[in-house]
């Protein structure tokens, strides 16, 4: 799917944000700030000091996971840097997209930025360069229990081996240098673990994650008030009096949003009374979508602060005098792995409840439509099917949303003996937003076309005329004459690269 078009250069020079992680994952230039420059070349100064002091350092000048304790002297370093590499890079399974690999790298570059790593800055240099090259490694998604492996593949690439993809082509890894204007590195003590340690995979594919899930929640608001609007709901259920009585900041956002979406509908005010109240697909888009705000903030919170975190292990820290390495398990991505499971659940039952709705517009039982929002005769089934697609997303989405974060596993010699699967969770969160962009894109082709067949054609409110007119300026109306899928596909493309049109004045999307 393509991504929105690239923002301004971000220069990174404190820790950089999840918003930005998420703007450089679609696109945006990176630069390194000279602060940034002087802390990378300052912590590799720490780290040649600890090698020729004979410090010893976990992944420095000992081996790695249970051979932790296996001294490496000063000649093997460089070979261990770059074998750590290749027997990292055990990646399978299709590969990730261009964005997700974007992300790992910024998420990267942002935590040797802090300077705690150690690794050169020719090193993360490149890194940068290859990302505004458009040079993407090729990154199997497959085979990680929180780290390594991703992050193995994209410095692959660094030494001129593996594969990646020069503005959409895939090359090997020596073409792809080249084509960014590099040579391949020769990788120096700790660099090796460096590349493929700490929770850039999880930070950067969570950031997008965010990103993305920003843009859906918006446009759900907007999707949700135009089937509320075609069914004739009855708006006093976002009563802000109501609303305000239930202590939650995301319901306060959702019922604002509606109220403002939803003003001025004659429809509204015709069918006003004449239900003591609706169906909770209807009357709890506030409660529902509100929960998934608030989830969202949470998640939010806890990667921004893991764009602040150093993840790597060992930390060189200290001075050039008198170096320290400290080794913990900053690599460790508890909280992330919790947060995204979190988002997983939430946007997962924001989109079973879109799935209901778009039920009740193709039931004419219940929505006072003609049925499954067909032409007329028998012939066509309209919106029929796409609702059994709805239902499918929604049956695996609650199979994703089973928590990664409870995994465990046992790996390296039970030297790795409790793991979190952040870097897990944070795919299937990828994955449930590509079900939930496709269910919403349903819903909001089914909204527009309730519009069209309503009998008594009453003027929509003007919040959701905007939203009718961004879905019918792509995708006319449906009569049966086209794949209906070619139509999904347009909605979706919409939903996943544009900002809902009109967003309410005020707190109305996420933070």
């Amino acid at each position: 799917m393509a991504a929105p078009e690239a923002g301004p250069v971000i220069e990174l020079d404190g820790p950089l944000a999840w918003r930005e992680v998420g703007a450089i994952a679609e696109g945006a230039p990176l630069t390194l700030s000279e602060a940034a420059a002087e802390r990378i070349a300052e912590a590799r100064l720490r780290v040649e000091s600890l090698v020729a002091r004979r410090i010893r350092a976990y992944g420095v000048n000992t081996g790695v996971g249970a051979l932790c304790d296996v001294i490496v002297d000063g000649p093997t370093q460089r070979e261990l840097s770059r074998n750590i590499v290749m027997s990292h890079a055990v990646g399978v399974g299709v590969g990730l997209g261009d964005r997700e690999v974007r992300a790992i790298m910024a998420a990267a570059i942002n935590n040797f930025a802090r300077g705690f790593s150690g690794v050169r800055l020719e090193v993360v240099a490149a890194l940068v360069q290859l990302l505004n090259a458009d040079s993407v490694p090729e990154v199997p998604s497959g085979g990680s229990v929180g780290y390594l492996t991703h992050m193995a593949h994209i410095a692959l690439v660094l030494l001129g081996e593996g594969r990646a993809r020069v503005r959409g082509r895939s090359c090997d890894g020596a073409a792809a240098l080249e084509a960014a204007g590099l040579e391949p590195l020769c990788l120096e003590a700790k660099e090796g673990l460096s590349l493929v340690n700490g929770t850039p995979c999880a930070t950067g594919l969570t950031a997008l994650a965010l990103l993305r899930a920003q843009r859906l929640l918006d446009w759900w608001d907007l999707i949700a008030a135009m089937s509320f609007e075609s069914l004739r709901g009855q708006v006093a259920a976002f009563d802000a009096e109501a609303l305000a009585l239930r202590a939650s900041p995301g319901l306060q956002c959702v019922g604002a949003a509606l109220r403002h979406r939803l003003a001025g509908s004659a429809g509204l005010a015709a069918g006003a009374g004449r239900r003591t109240q609706d169906p909770l697909s209807l009357r709890a888009i506030a409660h529902v979508h509100g929960a998934a705000r608030d989830v969202f903030d949470f998640a939010a919170t806890v990667t921004d602060r893991e764009c602040r975190a150093v993840t790597d292990n060992p930390l060189v820290t200290g001075s050039v005098a008198e170096p320290r390495a400290l080794s913990e398990a900053h690599a460790v991505g508890a909280a992330l792995a919790s947060a995204a499971d979190a988002l997983a659940i939430a946007l997962a039952q924001v989109a079973a409840m879109s799935e209901r709705r778009i039920d009740r517009l193709v039931n004419p039982l219940v929505s006072g439509l003609p049925a499954f929002l067909a032409a007329p005769g028998g012939a066509s089934s309209g919106f029929m099917i796409a609702q059994y697609t709805a239902v499918a997303l929604v049956g695996e989405n609650r199979r994703l949303a089973a928590p990664a974060s409870l995994d465990g596993g046992v790996t390296s010699a039970l030297q790795e003996d409790h793991l979190c699967h952040a870097t897990p969770a944070a795919l299937k969160l990828l994955a449930i937003i590509d079900n939930a962009e496709s269910i919403a894109a349903i819903e909001l082709l089914a909204a527009a076309q309730a519009y069209d067949l309503r009998p008594d054609a009453l003027p929509r409110a003007p919040g959701t005329e905007l939203g009718y007119a961004a879905i019918r300026a792509r995708v006319p109306g449906y009569r049966d004459e086209r794949p209906l899928g070619i139509d999904i596909a347009a909605a979706r493309r919409l939903i996943a690269t544009q900002s809902a049109p009109g967003l309410s004045p005020g707190p109305s999307s996420p933070s």
